[in-house]
């Protein structure tokens, strides 16, 4: 009997809120993930690429672990990517100490991989992670991609690699990798990491999206995923052209996660925009922007 990816639907790679002295503020997570709680969505991923991970050090993601998985009952994920080896099986095993679903992990990023090196690398890792794991397909940050091919070989020699997020802006690269992963599981999960793929992604047979307008609208996402199982098609088109409008919020200011920050912060006045991204911050007319656009 085929099985199901068990972490299917639409996830939040929820924003890491920081105060005004640039700590992070684990009480605006709080009310942060108290909203996507009553939202409808299926999964937080913690720390990843809109969580500013790679500003992190090690003690404040190792606190974030320990601390935010108190904060909600929802599917949890915790990205413990890093260049150190050593400090990426630390950051799983608080995972698996505090509860944590699944991690999930970039390839090495900085020194360019071959797909004989990324095999070997993963294959290694998945021998020490000790649970449950997805990979994170990010070729324009790691300079590497994880090709439809060398993820299928993977997850038909390892259990416990159970899904990808695939951030690459084609939808002919997530359909590949569905089609191959598929030849060999039927519970891979194939999650496209581009917002409005949503659709695309499952009507193509994937497992749905790792979206960071779900820190905004995690309510819309939901809807889409109960339109689809409802097959009400009239609604997943409305809901698929508000997502296209909402596209445009990643065009405002010089970078994502400051505009994210800033879009909810203005929304729900739950945290402040700091992020550590330096001279990101908005201008009043941009400001002004997102607020017609979420109008």
């Amino acid at each position: 009997m085929a099985t199901q990816p068990a972490l299917a639907g639409v996830w939040c790679p929820s924003v890491t809120p920081f105060d005004s002295h640039g700590n992070v503020d684990v009480d605006a997570l709080g009310r942060h993930f108290s909203r996507l709680n009553d939202s409808g969505i299926d999964t937080i991923l913690l720390m990843g690429s809109i969580g500013e991970f790679a500003s992190l050090t090690q003690q404040e993601r190792l606190r974030l672990l320990r601390e935010a998985r108190q904060l909600s009952p929802l599917t949890m994920v915790a990205n413990v990517s890093s260049t150190c080896v050593p400090d990426m099986l630390q950051l799983a095993e608080s995972a698996w100490q505090n509860g944590f679903d699944a991690v999930m992990v970039l390839p090495p990023y900085y020194y360019g991989q071959t797909q004989k090196q990324l095999l070997s690398y993963f294959k290694a890792l998945d021998r020490q992670l000790g649970g449950k794991w997805f990979a994170y397909n990010f070729p324009a940050r790691t300079g590497c991609d994880l090709t439809p091919t060398l993820v299928a070989e993977l997850a038909a020699e390892l259990p416990n690699f159970i899904g990808i997020k695939d951030t690459v802006d084609c939808l002919s690269h997530n359909r590949a990798l569905i089609e191959e992963t598929r030849k060999v599981r039927s519970d891979f999960a194939v999650l496209s990491g581009y917002d409005e793929y949503l659709l695309p992604n499952l009507l193509a047979g994937g497992a749905g999206v790792i979206s960071g307008l779900n820190n905004i609208v995690p309510e819309l996402f939901a809807q889409a995923m109960q339109a689809w199982r409802a097959g009400d098609l009239r609604q997943l088109t409305t809901i698929q052209q508000r997502i296209g409008q909402l596209m445009a919020i990643y065009t405002i200011g010089d970078d994502f996660v400051t505009t994210i920050k800033t879009a909810v912060a203005r929304r729900f006045e739950s945290m402040a925009s700091h992020s550590r991204n330096y001279g990101g911050e908005l201008s009043a007319a941009q400001c002004a922007e997102i607020d017609r656009l979420l109008a």
